[in-house]
């Protein structure tokens, strides 16, 4: 069993930066997948950054590519996210979620999920 929760959300304008972290329970965090996924009001929740087991690998949805770096601390037990140049259209709930697959995967079958933190990007 893991338990993820996330922090960093807030208010930013436009083309702020803000960083996300995601603190998870258990002494096995280097054996997971990791990844943030969002959800704005009124529609699905999306892929948006995953990182292999060891950090070696990772993957962007197209619309943060150059914008969002993800990265973990296995010694911390930790994932982050780094927004920076956000945009309005990435105000939504951010959620991190775990999975012991190998593979990085963009669908919504994840093992585990946090509670979710709220970013808000004013124009």
């Amino acid at each position: 069993q893991v338990q993820l929760v996330e922090s960093g959300g807030g208010l930013v304008q436009a083309g702020g930066s803000l960083r996300l972290s995601c603190a998870a329970s258990g002494r096995t965090f280097s054996r997971y997948t990791m990844g943030w996924f969002r959800q704005a009001p009124g529609k699905e929740r999306e892929f948006v950054a995953g990182i292999s087991r060891s950090g070696g690998n990772t993957y962007y949805v197209d619309s943060v590519k150059g914008r969002f770096t993800i990265s973990r601390d296995n010694a911390k037990n930790t994932v982050y996210l780094q927004m920076n140049g956000l945009k309005p259209e990435d105000t939504a709930v951010y959620y991190c979620a775990a999975d012991q697959s190998w593979v990085i995967t963009t669908t919504l079958r994840w093992e585990y999920w946090g509670q979710g933190t709220q970013v808000t990007v004013s124009s």
